[in-house]
């Protein structure tokens, strides 16, 4: 009987040179495929370029409740290249640890912190490991371990890593150059501290079979053998694969994990898959999934969360690298809340629905945010309300295959790499794809998402008692037709209609169903007299001083709601 093998994914991230891969080498015992910077490019360069794999091998711990067996961690060393983010995104979603690797001499550092900010998106348990305390004078090392420790511990205090483990190690003393007679620090006590934070994961072989291929070979007379980690679902022998980039469908001929035949893997296991007539060359690297389970959309709308650390507001129309399954495009957003009367409702996991009304937002809401005039109608004290849910549409500069639901993280990866600040902006789930290329017409008008309008005017003078002329309100070239009917509102206090143009110069008529107030008519003929016998040159000193009780000009105001993606621009008064 094959031994049963419980497969552990962890995560080895960190900053760039923080020794992430001579670690893995030093803890592995098995390599597999991918492992250890396989790529010429980064061979050259000392730098991991993929996600390397390898595993290590080791009793599993009876706490487990799993029975005899095997624990196996494979190492999943993600690469700190900042334009490499999207490929760490990638790999989050099946990583059950995550080692957090610090440069004892240097502390938390932006990709350190990046690292940090991907691990509470997708991750729920963390190891710290200080690497290269071979570094530090021996006198001193232990004082400065603890220094840094104290300072991780603050760093952690307020993510969901509070009281992780930290454990101290030199992965490689004496660096790359060292010869390999050098044995490593700490790393037996590093692997006791991972058996100490194996658990059971949650695996579910149910939905639709989703694998992350991050390495592609053919060997002869067997066919291409893509290896990955199931992302989800699971696979037997004989199934259909799909690979969407091409839009090829291929049979599973044989399977392996870790050099053993099987007939069946399932989600979170490292597998090699073979299938024939396949040329390696046309995937590095990819997806494959069940056959027509994963859609190619334009745009898409999210729920989502900013990032606490990303320093700047969210804007509406901004562009943002986006991040969604596998792929990174560019895209635009354009974020919106629930209308102000919804702002507590019950959040709505996974689902959107189209029958409600959304309110338009210049930018994401947060605590720091400008308060727009339609959120301070409902704004306490000078508190911004803020909503408990938020929305984005995403329009992609190109077309992206992902899955019905997944993870989403925006961020602007332009930003220098050596700037000191978080390049991650959002994170959320993908609500509903559009795989319409004419999605404007076809599918947007369902979105009902508005803008408050309001547009403010003056009463030029009164027609009788029960209408007045307006100015102001419109501009000359409007056609004042279109809002013929539309209510509106005095200062003084009474409602009126609009009820067509007045003249050629934008003036126009309001009928007052029930009357003008006498105190507004006064008012009103006061402002006109004053107005005509100033006009006459006469006026005197007397005069002067009452001016600035009367002459409060009667305002006119027109509120309506227009819906930002109805294609007739219907203004609707409740």
């Amino acid at each position: 009987a094959v031994p049963r093998v419980l497969n552990f994914n962890v995560g080895v991230l960190g900053h760039i040179d923080s020794g992430k891969t001579a670690l893995a080498r030093a803890l592995s015992t098995t390599g597999s495929t991918a492992a250890f910077d396989r790529a010429p490019q980064s061979r050259a360069r000392g730098i991991t370029l993929d996600l390397g794999f390898s595993c290590l091998r080791t009793a599993l711990p009876p706490q487990l409740g799993w029975g005899p067996g095997e624990l196996q961690f494979t190492l999943v060393d993600c690469p700190g290249h900042a334009s490499l983010i999207r490929t760490i995104i990638g790999g989050a979603q099946i990583i059950d640890l995550m080692m957090l690797v610090i440069d004892v001499t240097k502390g938390m550092q932006t990709q350190s912190a990046e690292c940090l900010v991907i691990g509470q998106i997708a991750c729920q348990k963390m190891v710290v490991v200080l690497n290269k305390i071979d570094l530090l004078p021996e006198a001193k090392r232990q004082s400065a371990i603890e220094k840094m420790t104290k300072k991780m511990q603050k760093t952690l205090e307020n993510t969901k890593f509070c009281g992780c483990p930290i454990v101290a190690v030199a992965a490689k003393p004496g660096g790359p150059e060292a010869p390999e007679s050098e044995n490593p620090l700490g790393v037996s006590e590093l692997i006791e501290v991972l058996k100490s934070q194996a658990y059971l994961p949650s695996r579910d072989p149910s939905g639709h079979f989703l694998m992350a291929v991050d390495h592609c070979f053919s060997i002869k007379g067997q066919g291409t053998v893509m290896t990955g980690t199931i992302l989800s679902g699971s696979v037997s022998l004989g199934d259909n694969v799909e690979i969407p980039a091409l839009k090829v469908t291929k049979k599973v001929k044989s399977m392996q994990m870790f050099h053993t035949p099987v007939t069946y893997a399932m989600q979170g296991d490292r597998v090699g898959i073979c299938v024939t007539q396949f040329d390696p060359k046309l995937l590095e690297r990819g997806l494959i999934c069940t056959p027509e389970s994963l859609h190619t959309i334009h745009a898409a709308i999210i729920s989502l969360k900013k990032i606490q650390y990303f320093r700047g507001a969210l804007q509406t129309k901004a562009k943002f690298h986006i991040t969604v399954g596998h792929e990174t495009v560019m895209g635009r957003v354009m974020f919106f809340s629930p209308a102000p009367a919804d702002f507590n409702e019950e959040i709505q996991e996974n689902i959107f629905d189209f029958e409600k009304d959304y309110l338009y937002q210049e930018e994401y809401l947060s605590k720091d945010s400008n308060a727009s005039e339609e959120n301070k109608e409902n704004d306490q004290a000078g508190e911004i309300q803020l909503p408990r849910q938020q929305w984005a549409l995403l329009e992609f500069e190109k077309p992206v295959t992902c899955p019905k639901l997944c993870l989403v993280i925006g961020s602007k990866l332009d930003t220098d790499i050596h700037a000191n600040t978080c390049r991650l902006a959002f994170h959320g789930v993908l609500l509903q794809g559009m795989e319409d290329k004419n999605y404007m017409e076809t599918f947007l008008p369902k979105l009902k998402v508005y803008k408050l309008k309001h547009k403010e005017g003056q009463v030029e003078r009164v027609m009788d008692d029960y209408s007045v002329i307006g100015r102001s309100l419109f501009k000359k070239e409007t056609n004042i037709q279109i809002f013929v009917g539309l209510k509106v509102k005095l200062s003084t206090g009474e409602d009126g209609i609009i009820d067509g143009g007045f003249g050629q110069s934008g003036k126009f008529k309001i009928r007052i169903p029930d009357g003008l107030k006498p105190d507004t008519k006064t008012l009103l003929t006061a402002a006109s007299k004053k107005k005509s016998k100033a006009g006459k040159g006469d006026a005197t000193k007397e005069d002067e001083s009452s001016k600035n009780d009367a002459a409060q000009p009667v305002t006119i105001s027109l509120l309506f709601k227009r819906y930002v993606f109805d294609t007739q621009k219907k203004m609707i008064q409740s």
